[in-house]
């Protein structure tokens, strides 16, 4: 006799098969490559072999003059970027969900820098900030303004990455804020409109009701300017000096320089300080979810 609890328990385990493939992408392409990165963080490898020498790299790695430049550089960078990003979206959002004529043309030009590839803004943005022939100096000059070489002072440079990278990033930034401001419901819009208009709306509606978009955007934002590379090598390559060396472009210097090992243990680091910053930052965004 056929036991009837046999198909329940089959019916019940099905559905755990579906997260079969994601679970070997997942190992795949992220599991195996951290566990080997952490192994050749503890050698001294080229494409052929590999020697352990411990915490070797890491103690070098951590004693270089780079790494502390290029770590103040990396927090400033993605507080700057990540801060920017609300102050300057969250406005838009606003304003491009109210009752304004042309909102999907101004909606699409503010989000056209996104699509752009991350290299080419990066060259565009080097032609147009030079000191002596870029666009940005000739238009300040001709307003009597001062023209700084934005990517030759060490004191510019940094922050002059920084803004290109708002810039380029502020599109994705407001389309988060308009789903987020469209999921709230019109009825607080109408009180809010009875009450005192616009600024009661923005101040009393939008800002705290859509608080799970700023905790996404600046999330998303404050991870990708910890880990940024392209737009700081495209433009300055760290430079003038380390003015404006970031992790990612001290851990590329050592792998141009041969050093595999050692680069491979700065990758570790910048894995674990990514780690150690944002997961405090996730649970505590959660915990100001929860309490909404």
């Amino acid at each position: 006799m056929s036991n009837p609890k046999r198909p329940l328990a089959v019916l019940r385990s099905y559905p755990n098969w579906f997260y079969l493939p994601a679970g070997l992408v997942f190992a795949v392409f992220f599991v195996v490559p951290t566990v080997l990165a952490f192994y050749f963080s503890l050698t001294r490898w080229t494409l052929f072999n590999a020697t352990f020498i411990g915490m070797e790299n890491y103690r070098n790695f951590l004693g270089e003059p780079m790494l502390a430049a290029g770590l103040r550089n990396t927090i400033i960078y993605a507080v700057m970027t990540s801060g920017l990003k609300v102050i300057i979206a969250l406005p838009l959002a606003t304003l491009l969900t109210s009752r304004i004529r042309l909102t999907g043309f101004f909606r699409a030009i503010i989000f056209f820098p996104v699509l752009v590839s991350t290299v080419a803004v990066g060259i565009t943005f080097s032609a147009l900030m030079q000191p002596s022939v870029g666009l940005i100096n000739t238009a300040l000059g001709t307003l009597g303004l001062p023209t700084p070489d934005w990517l030759g002072n060490p004191r510019l440079a940094l922050y002059s990455v920084a803004l290109v990278d708002v810039w380029k990033g502020v599109g994705i930034a407001m389309v988060i804020f308009i789903a987020g401001i469209l999921s709230i419901p019109t009825d607080y819009f109408e009180a809010a409109r009875l009450e005192g208009g616009a600024w009661v709306k923005f101040r009393h509606v939008i800002i705290p009701l859509a608080r799970n978009a700023t905790f996404t955007v600046i999330l998303l934002s404050f991870i990708g300017g910890l880990r940024t590379f392209d737009l700081i090598w495209t433009m300055t390559k760290g430079g003038p000096g380390f003015a404006s060396d970031v992790l990612t472009s001290v851990i590329y210097k050592y792998y141009q320089a041969g050093f595999y090992g050692l680069s491979t243990a700065g990758n570790v680091v910048l894995f674990i300080l990514v780690t150690i910053i944002v997961f405090p930052l996730m649970r505590y965004f959660n915990r100001l979810e929860l309490e909404l």
